[in-house]
């Protein structure tokens, strides 16, 4: 078979002799187990089920880590920009000449107008008079809110800074005409 593991000494006592026994049965024995353990192909299979979910489970947190990281990082770019955008429509309204600023606030209340008009038409609020005939909120009519129309006469609150929006006929909104 093979040569004994001491290749330059050979037990001469019975003590010696004995432990190359023990030595060889134990080489033996690992050599026998590691053959098994190859033979084994459940047991390798199992094992590597373990490894590959180990690694999912591993690489499932590092998404989860990751999205969390990212999605921060979202928010506050997010941030940044809604800074950034308010800084420049501050610097663009300071900018805007005041004709042109009262000119686009009474575009903004005819076009929010209108759209609550429609909603009203819409949900079945209208009084029967055609808009466009004069009727309520019509091109003829005032552009008051109704009660109970559903618009509650809501505005966007004023920028900061702006002066006062005007109605259509030059006075401050709700200012009584006389």
């Amino acid at each position: 078979m093979s040569e004994p593991s001491d290749d330059k000494h050979t037990p001469t006592t019975p003590g010696e002799m004995r432990e190359q026994v023990e030595r060889t049965r134990a080489e033996l024995g690992e050599t026998v187990q590691a053959l098994a353990d190859k033979a084994d192909a459940k047991a390798r299979a199992k094992d590597k089920g373990v490894e590959v979910k180990e690694k999912t489970v591993e690489m499932a947190e590092q998404a989860k880590e990751k999205t969390a990281e990212v999605a921060e990082q979202a928010l506050a770019k997010a941030g940044e920009l809604r800074t950034r955008a308010a800084r420049a429509a501050h610097t663009v309204q300071d900018k805007v000449p005041d004709p042109v600023r009262d000119r686009a606030a009474q575009a903004a209340d005819q076009v929010r107008d209108k759209a609550a008009q429609e909603r009203r038409c819409v949900a079945g609020e209208g009084t029967g008079a055609p808009a466009a005939a004069g009727g309520p909120g019509g091109a003829a009519g005032a552009r008051e809110p109704h009660a109970g129309s559903g618009s509650g006469g809501r505005r966007r609150p004023p920028v900061a800074g702006a002066p006062p929006p005007e109605g259509m006929n030059g006075r401050p909104r709700g200012a009584a005409s006389g």
